[in-house]
């Protein structure tokens, strides 16, 4: 990764940690290289899942660090291997842009979600592929799987976790413009 795609995660991960609540049991889906764990101390729980994780690993297989933070092998959409309401927060960062089937997804983190739990997730706008295109032409920066995009429309984000049963407590536009911040909370049961 260049220095811009650094600048840019950093951005990403500081705007949805300011959502995660401490003392979350945190789940990071797409996790990489761990970095959000890592700034996330507040969390009472530490897990990331990524396809791309130690080859070594079997998928669905976990590894402990010795910070605490526990790495799987696994992908969205699933399923995920934790039992259900394992976790209090997920978070996704342009993640939700490179999954075929994003509404599986969101089933899915329902179900590892407790009652009252939150997604955090960032999804760009269409317009930061072209952007992206360019300066990876010019070599500024990497931007990572580009080509896995799906053609996927950041509008639909609330629709497909509204079906999934969660409700937006928050959106706002973040880099520019260029990409989205949303909050969905699991209802706690009952009628809200």
């Amino acid at each position: 990764m260049k220095w811009l795609d650094h600048k840019l995660r950093d951005w990403r991960i500081d705007v949805a940690l300011a959502e995660v609540p401490a003392g979350a049991r945190l789940l990071d889906v797409g996790c990489h290289d761990a970095l959000l764990l890592e700034r996330a101390p507040r969390a009472a729980r530490r897990t990331g899942v990524d396809p791309l994780l130690d080859p070594l690993l079997d998928p669905g297989d976990a590894r402990a660090r010795a910070d605490g933070i526990e790495l799987v092998r696994a992908a969205l959409p699933g399923p995920l291997p934790f039992p259900d309401a394992s976790f209090d927060c997920v978070t996704l960062l342009a993640v939700l842009e490179h999954l075929a089937d994003p509404a599986a997804c969101a089933r899915e983190l329902a179900r590892v979600l407790a009652p009252g739990g939150r997604v955090v997730l960032t999804v760009p706008t269409a317009l930061v592929d072209s952007i992206l295109d360019v300066l990876r032409a010019l070599r500024i920066l990497d931007g990572m799987q580009l080509e896995e995009h799906h053609g996927y429309d950041a509008a639909r984000t609330p629709v497909v976790f509204a079906q999934a049963g969660f409700t937006e407590v928050l959106h706002r536009r973040f880099e520019l413009g260029l990409n989205h911040l949303w909050v969905f909370e699991k209802p706690r049961g009952g009628r809200e």
